[in-house]
């Protein structure tokens, strides 16, 4: 009894510290402080949802959610407030098919001269590619660099997972919060079960060898997994164990083109699994087809480059059907909106970020309506996760990812200033950086010249005239200072520069260093507008092609009917 008594005293002690002591990862390099506060973005065009937007709207949020979004918000005291004027604010993007921070190491190019029949792991799956039990958690490893490149490009969650075999396993849902640790931004630990009709690179069992036969396989593992779940076994099988449990996660099924997409659709339907399914980029082939699967797609924005046809000999080995892929498959995400199939849109296969939002814009202009594509960004991937009440808008009680742009998201001259992961800001460019495009005239030591400034927020594109002559000029503009380096007439080989700190846009003033070192005032007082840059502000409706049945030099212009045909009289030789 004695013995027992002091047993639990040492245990109440224990849990009484428990109640006090700090937090799982402790803070060394200073004193830990997290920010309470609530934020309020204020007399901003508010994008809720695609289908909702909030003109001079107030976004409010704490701790990472949304608390509020509307026009009539309660901002409560000590509420840190930023002005939004003239600015849009949208969900950021989701991309539902990534390999996002998963590094698998090469494969080797080596080959055993006896094939592998069987395979080598035990309590696993009798077939090494099929691997449900692959948890993409633990080949995880969160990358810096790839995520500031997502976040420029508008993107804030992601759903990785790793790219190989038939049966991959389940995914990782990820925000791309740089500024936490990964038991912060890892939102789901395992969020969908992920699959395709391709062989691990790293596994070398030599079956299947076959798209029938990786579709073989699937059907055996399903008819295998249902024997199992019926305790017919004697051994432990952990792959089937772990497909099992997965069974309650979207299905993601990598097709990769338009007529796996029906192979992978009539494979689940025989098992009653609805897949959502990555496509090819080409279903407006068969997009009839396509639409009769009922099924929710993810589509991929990697468009054909065009092709070099100035060598003739070059010219004459590339097939027709090669041409009206690349002059077609901008308009995929069109024609699958136009048909009212459900959509996501995702970045894998770029080979730079940078194309993403060339080809979106690309889609854009080949059909695909823009309210289409938010929601192809945002809640129609938050509903492929399960997650349409926490991600893809900015309702209460939504995780608060959201984009501050200066205007519409899908317009060229957009800039996208933030992208607020989890309540914290990733800058791209500051909302404090003045707007100075425009046609300027600039003085300078009782001399005039034509200053034009197009593109100030990202690129600038600075041209000085003097009597109607360019002349040449390297300019900068950064953290609101202008500078310019110019020579003073067209042949001349000195250099005047200008620097100045710009506080108003109507006018720039500041000062001068002569090419003999001599300082003077100059300034520049706005005049106009700059014009709209013909590249793109002309919308050109692009010519296209008729789609063949098939897409080819040799096709028909309608899909021909099918028709019974009956054979009489003849020796029939079925092998």
């Amino acid at each position: 009894p004695i013995l027992m008594k002091k047993i639990l005293a040492f245990v109440l002690i224990l849990q009484f510290h428990s109640l006090f002591a700090q937090e799982y990862f402790p803070k060394n390099d200073g004193v830990k402080s997290e920010n309470q506060n609530y934020t309020a973005f204020i007399n901003a065009e508010i994008h809720v949802t695609p289908e909702q937007v909030i003109k001079k709207g107030t976004l409010l949020i704490q701790n990472g959610k949304v608390i509020g979004s509307g026009l009539n918000i309660d901002i409560p005291k000590n509420t840190v407030i930023i002005d939004l004027k003239g600015k849009s604010v949208y969900p950021s993007f989701i991309d539902v098919f990534s390999n996002f921070g998963i590094n698998l190491p090469k494969t080797t190019r080596e080959r055993s001269r006896v094939a592998q029949y069987d395979s080598k792991r035990e309590g696993y799956y009798w077939n090494e590619h099929v691997m449900p039990e692959k948890e993409a958690a633990s080949e995880f490893k969160f990358d810096q660099k790839k995520a500031k490149e997502l976040l420029k490009e508008g993107f804030g969650l992601v759903n990785t997972h790793v790219q190989d075999g038939i049966v991959r396993g389940s995914g990782l849902m990820v925000a791309l919060n740089i500024h936490a640790s990964d038991n912060k931004r890892i939102v789901m630990p395992k969020s969908v079960q992920y699959l395709s009709f391709e062989k691990s690179k790293y596994n070398k069992q030599l079956y299947p060898n076959s798209l029938m036969g990786s579709i073989a396989l699937l059907k055996q593992m399903y008819h295998d997994a249902a024997w199992y779940a019926a305790g017919s076994s004697p051994t432990r099988d952990l792959s089937l164990e772990a497909l099992e449990q997965n069974k309650s996660l979207t299905q993601i099924f990598y097709a990769g083109d338009k007529g796996n997409d029906l192979r992978a659709n009539q494979l689940g339907a025989s098992f009653g699994i609805d897949y959502v399914v990555f496509g090819g980029g080409n279903e407006y082939e068969l997009i009839d087809d396509i639409k009769s699967t009922n099924a929710t797609y993810i589509l991929p924005l990697t468009f054909p480059k065009a092709y070099d046809v100035e060598d003739p000999f070059e010219a004459e080995r590339l097939s027709l059907a090669d041409m009206k892929d690349w002059n077609q498959a901008p308009t995929n995400p069109g024609v699958m909106a136009k048909n009212n199939i459900p959509f996501a849109l995702s970045a894998h296969g770029l080979k730079s970020m940078s194309d993403f939002k060339k080809n979106l814009q690309k889609a854009i202009s080949y059909g695909l309506d823009k309210k289409v594509a938010l929601a192809a960004l945002t809640t129609v991937p938050a509903a492929i996760l399960n997650k349409k009440n926490e991600l893809g808008h900015l309702k209460q009680g939504a995780i608060a990812n959201f984009l501050i742009t200066s205007g519409d998201v899908f317009d060229t001259k957009t800039v996208l200033y933030e992208n607020w992961v989890q309540g914290k800001p990733y800058t791209i460019t500051s909302l404090d950086l003045n707007n100075i495009d425009g046609n300027y005239l600039l003085t300078l030591d009782q001399k005039n010249f034509e200053l034009s400034v197009k593109n100030s927020l990202s690129k600038p594109k600075v041209t000085l005239k003097k009597g109607g002559e360019t002349l040449s000029n390297k300019s900068v503009y950064k953290e609101n200072w202008f500078s310019i380096n110019l020579k003073p007439e067209k042949d001349s080989k000195e250099f005047i520069r200008l620097s100045a700190k710009v506080d108003t846009p109507e006018l720039i003033a500041g000062e001068a260093i002569m090419s003999d070192g001599k300082k003077v005032a100059w300034s520049a007082k706005r005049t106009s507008n700059t014009d709209p840059d013909k590249k793109t502000n002309a919308e050109k409706t692009p010519y296209l092609t008729p789609v063949y049945f098939p897409n080819n030099g040799y096709g028909f212009e309608q899909a021909p009917e099918q028709q019974t045909i009956l054979f009489k009289n003849v020796t029939v030789w079925t092998n």
